[in-house]
C-alpha cells in the first residue's frame, strides 16, 4: 500500500521520468533518430556518386551518337570498326592482347 501512495503522491516526478526516457530512446534510436539520420545521410551519399556515374556514362554515350549521327566522323568510325570488327589492311599487322 505504501508502494501505490509513493506513486500517487509523486506522479509528476515519475512522468517526468519516464517522459524524458521516451524522448531520449526515440532520439537516438527511433524511425527518426540519430542512427536512422546517419543511415540516410550515408546512402543518399551513395546515390550522389550513383547518380554523377551515370551522368558520366550518359555523356559519353551521346558524345560517341553525335560522333556516328549527322556529320559522321570518320577517325572515329574508324577505331570503332577497327576494335570491334578486328579489321585492318594488308599491310598491317593485327595483335590480340587479351
Amino acid at each position: 500500500m505504501k508502494f501505490f501512495e509513493i506513486l500517487k503522491s509523486k506522479k509528476l516526478f515519475f512522468f517526468q521520468v519516464f517522459f524524458t526516457l521516451y524522448v531520449g530512446i526515440n532520439l537516438i534510436g527511433g524511425e527518426r533518430g540519430l542512427i536512422s539520420y546517419f543511415e540516410k545521410n550515408a546512402y543518399e551519399k551513395k546515390l550522389t556518386i550513383n547518380n554523377l556515374n551515370l551522368k558520366k556514362k550518359l555523356e559519353t554515350v551521346e558524345h560517341k551518337n553525335k560522333l556516328l549521327s549527322k556529320n559522321i566522323d570518320l577517325d572515329y568510325l574508324d577505331t570503332l570498326y577497327r576494335s570491334k570488327l578486328k579489321f585492318g589492311t594488308k599491310d598491317e599487322i593485327l595483335i590480340k592482347l587479351k
